[in-house]
């Protein structure tokens, strides 16, 4: 299959992602003892007791027009899944392709600059985008109003509160042009009422053909919302398919294998 047919069916094409990272923080007392370190040899043992994976050779695909849940404890790989396919990190190895632009939150704050305005920080993404300003303002009425942020529209975003950013933030991701959106615990915040707009926007943008992944601990709304899912433990794919599937097979990995309980002494 060609390029130019995977971007026809799918979002995103992952292929053997992993990422590795060294323990601990790298000194060296002196310029020498630095240049040793590089130079020396180092056995596969001694490597690997410096190093760790975060991912192990993930590989998923995802078509379009799907919504599909990433489910793992936590230190999983979940949240290192999603910054490389954001290209916020790069893997180690593996390559992900994704067919389309990219709209991400990852954590509450990200992607704005606190020292503009609401409205400055909607055209600046806009632009990231690639889209012009007209574009943008096209678009604007229905951003604000998704957001509910209209009081405070001219006020700088560093002045906002953990809902307001998330609201903000999502009302960019969902109206803007991008054909593929990453959310990451994004409807861990916010009110009952923003939960149920956020759920309705993403079943909307799915049937408008657009790629969906988000994190989420709540099963019961990974199960109403999405079509598919991936299972992630110890930076290892367990699991990728149809939501109910995948979902019921992480809950028996936590039954099986639950956290420990706190001395109460």
């Amino acid at each position: 299959m060609t390029q130019a047919d995977l971007a026809q069916n799918l979002a995103i094409d992952a292929r053997g992602l992993t990422k590795r990272y060294r323990r601990g923080v790298f000194t060296a007392s002196t310029l020498r003892d630095e240049f040793s370190g590089l130079f020396s040899a180092r056995s596969e043992a001694q490597e690997d007791a410096h190093h760790f994976f975060a991912l192990k050779d993930v590989s998923f695909t995802l078509p379009r027009g799907t919504i599909c849940g990433i489910l793992g404890r936590n230190g999983s790989g979940k949240t290192t899944l999603m910054k490389i396919l954001a290209a916020i990190t790069e893997p180690t190895d593996g390559e992900a392709h994704l067919f389309g632009r990219v709209s991400c939150l990852l954590e509450v704050g990200a992607g704005f600059d606190v020292e503009l305005t609401g409205l400055d920080n909607i055209y600046l993404n806009g632009a990231i985008l690639g889209m012009s300003r007209a574009e943008v303002t096209a678009k604007l009425d229905r951003i604000v109003a998704f957001a509910d942020i209209g009081p405070v529209l001219d006020t700088q975003v560093k002045r906002y509160s953990s809902g307001m950013y998330t609201r903000l933030a999502f009302a960019l991701a969902v109206n803007l042009d991008s054909e593929i959106i990453l959310l990451d615990e994004v409807l861990a915040v916010g009110d009952i009422s923003f939960r149920e707009k956020c759920v309705a926007a993403m079943k909307e943008l799915a049937a408008q053909g657009r790629a969906i992944m988000f994190v989420s601990h709540n099963m019961d709304l990974v199960r109403s919302v999405c079509d598919r899912a991936v299972l992630l433990d110890k930076g290892r794919l367990l699991a990728a398919g149809p939501v109910d599937v995948v979902a019921e097979r992480y809950l028996d990995m936590v039954r099986s294998d639950p956290p420990p309980v706190a001395d109460a002494g």
